[in-house]
């Protein structure tokens, strides 16, 4: 199996009208600084080699100037000389939210499966997640969410049910279409009232 370059993966979920946070490959700290116009925005260093980014002190977030951005480009740089060959990725930082993780995979028997549940450091602490085979209707997708001991959280009260059944709905489609793909893991997922980014995309082929 071989890993989807980042910016391939985010045009797979465009096309499936996924969205995720605005992404793209910088070369430079000045390339970094134009990416960023002002936003906050987080510098991410992507190896194969690099299995946990966030543990190996390769994600760099909440720069909100020129001076922070070139500083965070530098020290990746530096990281990465161990981890060659590898590239910079420049990302809009997500709005404040509930993170959520929506995962996929291939059994050998039944086929494609579609999991969800709370995400970022608490997918392995709480383990709340729901499964289902692959192609799911809404009421699937609502049932997942229903069966989740976080649905409260993770809906904000139902208020953001119906978007997050429908970004199940789409990832379901996503992975019975192509496949080509063994794993999919989209984690995390900011959801807010309303709305949702995916913030980090990883698709295994």
């Amino acid at each position: 199996m071989a890993l989807l370059d980042y910016m391939q993966a985010k045009k797979l979920l465009d096309r499936y009208g996924i969205r995720s946070a605005d992404s793209a490959y910088v070369s430079s700290a000045d390339a970094a600084a134009k990416f960023a116009k002002g936003r906050k925005i987080a510098l991410k260093l992507v190896s194969d080699k690099a299995l946990h980014k966030s543990k190996a002190g390769l994600v760099k977030l909440d720069l909100e100037n020129d001076a922070a951005v070139t500083k965070a480009y530098d020290e990746l740089v530096g990281l990465g000389k161990k981890l060659k060959p590898y590239k910079i990725l420049a990302q809009n930082m997500a709005g404040a939210g509930v993170e959520i993780i929506i995962g996929g995979n291939t059994d050998k028997q039944f086929g494609k499966v579609l999991l969800v549940g709370l995400g970022g450091i608490y997918v392995e602490t709480f383990k709340d997640v729901q499964m289902r085979l692959c192609p799911i209707t809404k009421m699937d997708a609502k049932e997942m969410l229903d069966g989740l001991e976080s649905r409260k959280v993770v809906t904000y009260d139902g208020r953001s049910e119906n978007e997050v059944a429908d970004l199940l709905m789409k990832v379901s489609k996503l992975l019975t279409e192509n496949a080509k793909i063994a794993e999919l893991d989209l984690n995390p997922v900011i959801v807010r009232p309303g709305s949702y980014d995916v913030v980090d995309i990883r698709i295994l082929e």
